[in-house]
Order: structure tokens, then sequence, then C-alpha cells
């Protein structure tokens, strides 16, 4: 059974029972709508994932909206219903800048982006979805939209690796023309912070895209926003399964990079495939 922490006294994000199923499938029709109608999603690769805890990797686009992220976790959800667990790391500064944004995330199973919660998760027999890229890759230049992109962050493979399970990848395409990205103004407006302007709500948010979307047309930083209903493929891929595990193998620099290239390619060829397959069909 599912072993919880305590919530009294712990931050919002830092405990695995501020998950709420009830809150999750009394979303679930409204994501159905928005799964069926409005993102019109095609996905495939299911009976890809095993029995038991896994590490699912993904690479999402569409701001911090992240439609692909929301509409592959209601497919975990209508599959396994929401007594199979799966918590997905959310980056601390959602926390920081959004607060009602988090809150509603933490009921349906997002903690903290942080190597003590996944930990947490898998020892209490959860299952984990993290997307390595972050804010640069759900941000990344619609230009970059067909490629994985992790911003070299390799704590994904330390953490399966130290956990003994395997990867799972995600892949997802489409979510990319629900906010164009037309470019990533951060290095330009970092100058501009060392020469004295401050952050915004004073916090470094990584990157600063300017782009075009609901609701605001032509904008310019990482706020909030309405996708726009464009067409969203997803597939889960055959699990990687690595050779070495162990504490060991997670502290190998070299076998961490070869782990971490291996994915890397994996899930571009994934993608790649991916991106033919919707292109014939739509000839």
């Amino acid at each position: 059974m599912l072993q919880l922490q305590h919530t009294q006294n712990t931050k919002p994000g830092w405990s695995l029972d501020q998950r709420d199923p009830e809150f999750i499938e009394n979303l679930m029709p409204l994501l159905g709508i928005l799964y069926n109608f409005y993102f019109r999603v095609e996905t495939s690769g299911w009976e890809n994932i095993p029995e038991g805890k896994i590490l699912c990797v993904g690479s999402h686009n569409g701001g911090l909206a992240s439609p692909d992220t929301s509409m592959m976790l209601y497919d975990w959800f209508r599959r396994f219903g929401t007594q199979r667990p799966i918590y997905g790391l959310m980056h601390p500064k959602v926390w920081e800048v959004f607060p009602p944004v988090a809150e509603m995330a933490m009921k349906g199973g997002a903690v903290i982006a942080h190597p003590k919660m996944a930990y947490a998760a898998f020892r209490a027999g959860a299952s984990v979805l993290v997307y390595p890229g972050g804010a640069e890759d759900v941000f990344r230049p619609h230009q970059l939209r067909d490629k994985i992109y992790f911003a070299e962050r390799r704590g994904f493979i330390k953490l399966a690796l130290r956990e003994n399970v395997p990867i799972v990848p995600a892949i997802s395409w489409g979510a990319h023309d629900t906010l164009i990205v037309l470019a990533d103004l951060y290095k330009t407006v970092q100058q501009l912070h060392k020469m004295g302007m401050p952050w915004l709500f004073g916090v470094d948010p990584l990157v600063f895209p300017i782009y075009l979307g609901l609701p605001w047309g032509l904008a310019v930083g990482p706020l909030p926003n309405i996708p726009l209903p464009a067409r969203i493929h997803t597939r889960v891929c055959p699990p990687i399964i690595f050779e070495r595990y162990g504490k060991e193998a997670a502290s190998d620099r070299n076998y961490v990079d070869e782990c971490y290239e291996l994915v890397r390619t994996k899930m571009q060829q994934e993608l790649d495939n991916l991106i033919i397959k919707v292109t014939v069909n739509n000839q």
C-alpha cells in the first residue's frame, strides 16, 4: 500500500499526500472534452508501460499551460485510474510565482522537482513523471519543435540508476502550435538584470520568450497562456533498461553520460518517426 508523508508543518509541494484522487476524478470529464474536441489527441504505445514503478521521461511544449503534459496524464488516469499513482516533478519557481496554479497541480500529483521527492515517490511504490528540460524545454523556440531538449540535465539518469527503475520515454508533437515561441530573449534580459533591472516578482525566470498566443497576442516573458486548439500527438515508447544500476553506477560520470546520450538519442529517433507518421497521414 502507498505510504504517504504527513502534511503537518510541510511546505506545499514537499509531501506526497497532497495528491487528491477525488480531485483528479472530478477533473477527468473536463480533461476528456479538451482531449477529444479541443486538442483532438492521437496517442499510441501505452502497451509499453510495464508493471511496477517507472520513471516516465518526457519533452514538452506549449508554455506554462503545457497541454501535452495534462493530456499525457489524462491518458494515464483513464487507463490506470487513480489507484496507480504517478507524481510529476514541477519546477520550484511555479510555487514562487503562481501559487494558485501550483496548489491545483499538487492535487493532481505535482511535487517539487527535487531528488528528495522523487526518491520518496519511488519508495512509496509510485511512478514519477519528469521533464528534464524544464522551462527551457517548454518554451523552446518553434524552430526547435522537432528536437528533444534536456538542457544537458542528467539528474534523471542518476535517479533511475539509484532507484533501479526503467525509463519510459513519453514524447509528443503538436503542442508547439498551441503557443508559438519566436525566440528566447533571456540572455539579453539577463544582461539588463546585471545592469540593475530587477526580475519580475524577484524571481529569475530562466527563460524570457517572445511568442504568439492567447490571450496576449504578441507577448514577452513566461506568462500564463491559453493554448491554441492544435492537434496533439503523443506516444509512449518502449522502456529503456541500462546495463548497470546502483549508487556506484550513478556516481560514474562517464556511464551517466552514456546513459544520457542513449535516452536522448532513442527519444529523438522516436520523435522523428512520429513526425514522419503524422506528416504522411496528413498528406
